[in-house]
């Protein structure tokens, strides 16, 4: 939910999910929704399955630009029907768009999702974690009602249900537990609309699809992707599939609700800057990637000396995004144009020791445009609400295994090839 529209002045960001209590307004949306609600009493909290952890692979499909967004498939319900979902790391609920009915739903690929009468009760440590910070009222304890806000000003109303996701395994089985989900019956998509039957919330929270399949035994609590420049990738639950010995990892930072390896200092061509403390979070909810005002406008400034003396001028022209560079003739990859650009990274502290680097390449700052220009993919994060917010996007994940280790708290990144599914137990580094 909330990828970026790619134009220059619609840039939403999904970074810091705020899940409230109802509202009065909220509080007679669903009221008119509860009218029309289907019967039928909760059944049980969670469905225990004893298998050994295995692993779960998923195509993507989509690209930075021009499509702006990754997506994946998956089956839900009995019976299976497909949906498209965006990927979000930023935030933790899954839901889809719910016909319960509809009170304000946006055109979708699919028929909107028929709910399951198994409705998540008040009480389900579930529903608790979605309102942990909100407010504590509850009108129905035999429902969960939530209401889910994303910083681009998209939201998500509706109702917990649980439902089957049938999902296919490494280990050749193919299973269908029931896990906890939002019946979305009042949505408002933002400034960022694209079409999608609603969100793959894969957060640190309980509520992570995730974390469901984890606390049944099914998979480890690991997250992983691999997005393709070339459009497409993978997503994968579990740790059966690469080798972490050939990973760079370091440690989430405790006290972050969303995936962030803590504090980083920025050096430019491999020299220092003197931006540090720099507050970093990934998030595959966020096409690009965004830094605060200061680190911005330092970076241009770095750029721009490197490139005063290159074939390049801005492009003011070129709208794609706030800033354009036009060369002789029109670009036709990446390739054409990296030469002219210096590498810089992220480098984060390692218990106050070593030190792991995340580098950015050109690949992983610039696309080109419909106009044949080389566009800046780092953005003003300051300019759209994410204050001192530093925010990894897809566009410099591109290319390289990102993963999430949420038992062990690390996160790490590898180069990768995303090109190709990985078959069963094979590594993919």
């Amino acid at each position: 939910m909330g990828k970026e529209k790619v134009g220059f002045w619609v840039v939403g960001v999904v970074v810091l999910v705020l899940i409230l209590g109802s509202s009065a307004a909220s509080d007679d949306r669903q009221q008119r929704w509860r009218k029309a609600v289907m019967s039928g009493e909760t059944m049980g909290s969670s469905m225990m399955i004893n298998r050994a952890p295995s692993s779960i692979v998923l195509p993507l499909h989509g690209n930075v630009y021009p499509t702006g967004f990754y997506n994946v498939t998956l089956n839900i319900g009995q019976p299976s029907k497909p949906y498209f979902l965006d990927v979000d790391t930023g935030s933790d609920l899954t839901w889809l768009q719910c016909d319960a009915p509809c009170v304000h739903c946006r055109e979708a690929p699919h028929p909107y999702y028929k709910p399951s009468n198994n409705l998540v009760a008040w009480k389900d440590p579930i529903c608790q974690s979605l309102h942990a910070d909100g407010d504590q009222r509850c009108e129905n304890p035999g429902q969960c009602d939530y209401e889910v806000e994303y910083a681009d000003g998209g939201s998500s109303l509706g109702v917990l249900v649980r439902d089957a996701f049938n999902l296919n395994f490494t280990s050749e089985k193919r299973q269908s537990p029931l896990l906890a989900l939002g019946c979305g019956y009042d949505q408002d998509l933002g400034g960022s609309y694209h079409p999608i039957d609603g969100v793959l919330g894969l957060g640190r929270g309980k509520s992570s699809i995730v974390s469901q399949l984890s606390s049944v035994g099914l998979v480890r609590n690991v997250i992983g992707h691999c997005l393709s420049a070339r459009g497409g990738g993978f997503l994968f639950f579990g740790d059966e599939i690469y080798d972490p010995s050939r990973v760079a990892w370091t440690p989430m930072s405790p006290n972050a609700k969303h995936y962030s390896p803590g504090l980083a200092e920025l050096t430019f061509d491999g020299k220092t800057t003197g931006f540090k403390n720099l507050l970093v979070t990934f998030d595959s909810g966020a096409s690009y990637t965004y830094v605060n005002s200061q680190v911005y406008e330092g970076l241009i400034s770095l750029m721009k000396r490197e490139l005063s003396t290159k074939p390049l001028r801005q492009a003011l022209d070129d709208q794609t995004l706030p800033l354009c560079w036009k060369g002789r003739k029109p670009f036709k990859s990446i390739r054409d144009v990296k030469k002219y650009f210096k590498t810089f990274a992220l480098s984060f502290t390692n218990d106050g020791k070593s030190k792991t680097q995340l580098e950015f390449s050109p690949e992983a700052f610039l696309i080109v445009s419909a106009k044949g220009n080389a566009c800046l993919g780092i953005l003003n994060g300051t300019e759209v609400g994410l204050n001192d917010l530093n925010v990894i996007g897809d566009i410099s994940m591109q290319d390289r295994v990102v993963i999430y280790d949420n038992e062990k708290q690390l996160i790490g990144w590898a180069p990768g090839n995303c090109d190709r599914l990985p078959k069963s137990k094979s590594f993919i580094m």
